[in-house]
């Protein structure tokens, strides 16, 4: 079971070997990066190319461990004994299994994808080390422990918002997603807009790596934003020469793709008024 990339998604070699060291030691993959550098992405390709289903958990900064496992409704319960329904009597009615349920029951290995760790608490991945160590955790209300048949492949992303357990770190394997070179850019872009004209590729190219090399910028253009700059760009059917820029106008054309505070674009704004005084 070999993780090799996809025609959908370009891994760079450390990357792949990054997958299948995970795959192989049977430990979660922590993968981190810039925003928008395809972490998330990666487990659906990693699950496609394995040919294995993917169970997304999508974490939220309400989020608790106890919801991958399984939630009781115990609310629920007890308005159904005070109106004198059957169901009171079977306490599995009540109880919902969470996503690692779902992948430790599963009939088959799965793919599970823990998305954006740390926008939970601190204790979120504290609060998980055991059932990811032992693959499985017991359900008091009814007494049975839950063990999964087969080990799922675990892909967990964080954001680098917040710092994360040094107990929970040494049980993954950890990967850094760096941001992409121009040459690695190229490949990124004709996957998803094949036949794009060259001229046109590298001066959008050399304006997005201008603009993320911008002291003072307070959030730097992804991945997932030059391709959308570059879908509106086509659909526009602009040029090369439309896109170059001058001291006078340094606002890129289209800005609103990859510039996504006002703080960035009153950057912008100053460095064109800046050069237009200096003429």
């Amino acid at each position: 079971m070999k993780f090799k990339g996809t025609d959908a998604y370009v891994a760079t070699d450390d990357l792949t070997v990054a997958v299948n060291a995970s795959v192989t030691l049977e430990r979660p993959l922590l993968v981190k990066g810039e925003p928008g550098t395809g972490k998330t992405e990666l487990a659906r390709q990693v699950a496609q190319s394995l040919g294995l289903r993917l169970i997304e958990w999508n974490i939220k900064s309400t989020t608790r461990a106890q919801q991958g496992l399984y939630e009781y409704d115990a609310v629920s319960r007890l308005r159904d004994s005070q109106l004198g329904d059957a169901r009171v009597h079977e306490v599995r009615n009540y109880i919902k299994p969470g996503k690692l349920w779902e992948a430790f029951d599963a009939p088959e290995k799965v793919v599970l994808l823990i998305d954006e760790i740390d926008k939970a608490d601190i204790e979120f991945p504290n609060d998980l080390l055991q059932e990811l160590d032992r693959m499985e955790f017991h359900v008091y209300e009814t007494g049975e422990t839950i063990k999964a048949r087969h080990r799922p492949v675990i892909i967990i992303t964080s954001n680098n918002e917040k710092e994360l357990p040094d107990a929970f770190l040494r049980r993954c394997f950890f990967h850094y997603i760096s941001f992409p070179d121009a040459e690695t850019m190229k490949q990124i872009v004709e996957v998803h807009h094949p036949g794009i004209k060259q001229a046109l590729l590298t001066t959008a190219l050399t304006q997005f790596y201008e603009i993320r090399d911008q002291p003072g910028l307070k959030k730097k253009p992804s991945t997932s934003e030059i391709l959308d700059w570059l879908k509106l760009i086509l659909a526009e059917d602009l040029t090369p020469e439309d896109l170059r820029r001058d001291g006078a106008d340094a606002l890129p054309k289209l800005h609103g793709a990859l510039l996504k505070n006002e703080q960035d674009v009153h950057l912008f704004e100053r460095l064109a008024f800046m050069a237009r005084r200096q003429r």
